[in-house]
């Protein structure tokens, strides 16, 4: 028979879900920085037993992918009705919704930037294999080619990274992996070889190869010499 958890009956306490639980571990986060969080903390806010958690999440890494996931679905939604609006006006929305994310969860965001990926071929900011899939239909519908594609995400990724993990890093995250030890509580951390179903993603299911390649060197070359000639046409008007 299984243990019931005390204070189950009590009609006072707290139903528990795994987006209430997320939702409430964004919220520590963003009040308390990412290493303010914890199985135990979170316990306590939400006024339950710690090991009741652990019924919805497994653990505080499940839990951290958790809160990736809650930040990427509105993204997911916004880029869906900017599909069809042109491949500029799609850039815009991309690139303005994702520091949106980066202003209302500053704290949050470098776990966007930085936790592993769905899939080791994929880039963050926009590491969510579906976000990747609605990213390429945009620009291959507006007449781009599949490397001209891809080419635009790793370089709008670099973008988007490096410009909003230094907003954030202004708004008061916190950009040094915390030292704190794992509050697993003895549940298992889910490991992964990194292979992902791909399943309804056949533009990232074709381009995986191209997505796949390390051209960081020359995405690095191109990217000062782009920069260095705006300075020049700058300094020559």
């Amino acid at each position: 028979m299984a243990r019931r958890t005390q204070g189950a009956n009590d009609a006072s306490t707290p139903r528990l879900s795994r987006e209430s639980i997320i939702a409430a571990a964004l919220a520590q986060i963003d009040e308390r920085g990412l290493s303010g969080l914890s199985m135990r903390n979170l316990a306590k806010e939400l006024d339950v037993e710690a090991m009741s958690l652990y019924r919805y999440v497994n653990g505080r890494e499940d839990l951290l992918e958790g809160v990736v996931d809650l930040l990427m679905r509105d993204l997911i939604d916004s880029l869906q009705d900017a599909a069809g609006e042109g491949w500029q006006r799609f850039l815009q929305v991309t690139a303005h919704e994702v520091r949106r994310i980066a202003i209302e969860h500053p704290r949050a965001f470098p776990l966007v930037a930085t936790r592993h990926p769905a899939a080791p071929w994929l880039r963050p900011p926009l590491r969510s294999v579906e976000v990747v899939e609605i990213f390429l239909s945009a620009l291959l519908s507006a007449g781009f080619r599949d490397e001209q594609a891809v080419d635009a995400y790793r370089a709008f990724s670099s973008f988007l990274l490096g410009q909003l993990l230094l907003e954030s890093a202004v708004r008061g995250a916190e950009t040094a992996p915390a030292e704190e030890p794992l509050d697993e509580g003895g549940a298992d951390i889910p490991q992964s070889d990194g292979s992902q179903d791909l399943t309804g993603l056949p533009h990232v299911a074709r381009l995986r190869p191209l997505l796949s390649e390390d051209r960081a060197e020359e995405e690095f070359e191109v990217s000062l010499e782009s920069l260095l000639d705006r300075l020049d046409r700058e300094l020559s008007q």
